[in-house]
């Protein structure tokens, strides 16, 4: 008999019902000490007290209003948005998923305008993940993603992770643009050196192509700067944000510049709930902590911290971890035994990993992890290095 909930997660055997900034307090009274955030999510924790006043603040007044009308609130975040990014324009949405469906629609009636019908086609990449929408799965292209929903949406073009040469060679006549991660999070925590960003903007440039940018995972203080692919000092076309915009709350956007969404006039896209009140004032409340210079120092100082430590933590269990990669607080470890053991070794010591492709583990803990709560992650998760060891030496 199918569960009254549709058995689409393998869920774990936790129910939590209070957070607290790094902290999940199960149903039983057990702290889990979260390194995932929600995957990268709670970007401010849980229940960062100015998202609950700016959520509570908002509720009282307005929850929803149709976009037939103005709403100041979006207008307030869009601005903060355009301000602080390369940007023009924003659409609001309420997921990443949502996201990657307008930026298709952007990029394809961006050259429909243009009189290049015929400009559909978009290359993507090995490992990508662009969420489960029909332009996701196309997108990323995988078995894993497409069996059984066929027929896929074609006009993607999928090439390997990452050379620069076997993009160029598959640009033609039909290409609108190139969608890719800076960092690719599902993929394996797989970050594109700037020199590779750099290289590949230079090649949209020459080839008359447009940029995309997915930085739904990578984006919003994610690696030390409010967008990942300000490190390579470039600018997109379009790029996708979400999870973290929101720091808990539905919320995702699409920026653009003014060229690459002169296709999107009025009816030609719409959001039921995309730019809503209340998700907006949460926003706005998140980008006020996150885009402050002082902020993101600290986010970098940190990462620092984390590196040197789990750096140490791959010397010390090379049984178990075999390299640690990443940008910022999005960072993986590769593992020699399955990742979603380790995953479960850290359960049974409270602490929250999430798995991700190439046999990694994601570490994605909220921006405003203390010094103190990375030396315990350390502590939790040498524990469960150990806990793995002993039982496979069990006979």
């Amino acid at each position: 008999m199918i569960p009254s909930i549709l058995p689409t997660y393998s869920r774990a055997p936790m129910s939590f019902v209070k957070g607290e900034g790094c902290w999940l307090i199960e149903a039983d009274g057990r702290r889990f000490l979260d390194l995932g955030a929600g995957i990268a999510v709670n970007a401010l924790g849980h229940a960062h007290p100015a998202l609950v006043a700016a959520l509570c603040e908002q509720a009282q007044d307005l929850w929803h209003v149709s976009n037939l009308y103005q709403i100041p609130q979006q207008q307030a975040l869009a601005d903060k948005l355009v301000a602080e990014s390369f940007a023009d324009t924003v659409f609001f949405t309420n997921s990443g998923t949502e996201s990657c469906e307008l930026a298709v629609k952007m990029a394809r009636k961006y050259w429909f305008e243009q009189g290049h019908s015929e400009r559909v086609e978009l290359i993507t990449f090995e490992g990508s993940f662009h969420g489960r929408s029909s332009a996701g799965i196309a997108a990323a292209g995988s078995e894993k993603m497409t069996k059984g929903f066929g027929p896929v949406l074609p006009g993607f073009v999928h090439l390997d992770w990452f050379d620069l040469d076997q993009v160029d060679a598959a640009i033609t006549d039909r290409t609108a643009g190139i969608m890719i991660e800076p960092v690719q999070g599902e993929g394996g925590i797989r970050p594109l050196a700037d020199g590779d960003l750099k290289a590949l903007r230079a090649l949209c440039d020459a080839r008359g192509v447009l940029l995309i940018l997915d930085e739904v995972q990578c984006g919003v203080g994610r690696t030390g700067r409010l967008f990942a692919h300000q490190w390579a000092g470039i600018e997109p076309d379009i790029m996708l944000a979400a999870k973290g915009i929101g720091g808990g709350f539905p919320l995702g956007a699409v920026l653009a510049t003014e060229k690459a969404a002169s296709g999107m006039t009025a009816g030609t896209h719409g959001s039921t709930y995309g730019g809503n009140p209340l998700g907006c004032a949460v926003g706005c409340a998140v980008l006020s902590h996150i885009a402050a210079p002082e902020f993101l120092a600290e986010v970098n100082r940190k990462a620092g911290v984390l590196t040197q430590k789990l750096t140490g933590l791959v010397a010390r269990y090379p049984d178990v971890f075999e390299d640690l990669r990443g940008v910022g607080l999005m960072l993986g470890l590769k593992c020699r035994v399955a990742n979603v053991d380790v995953v479960k070794a850290g359960y049974e010591m409270q602490v929250i990993t999430v798995p991700a492709g190439d046999n990694v583990i994601r570490l994605l803990p909220p921006l405003n992890i203390t010094d103190g709560e990375i030396d315990e992650a350390i502590s939790r998760l040498a524990r469960a290095a150990d806990h793995l060891l002993a039982t496979a030496s069990t006979p």
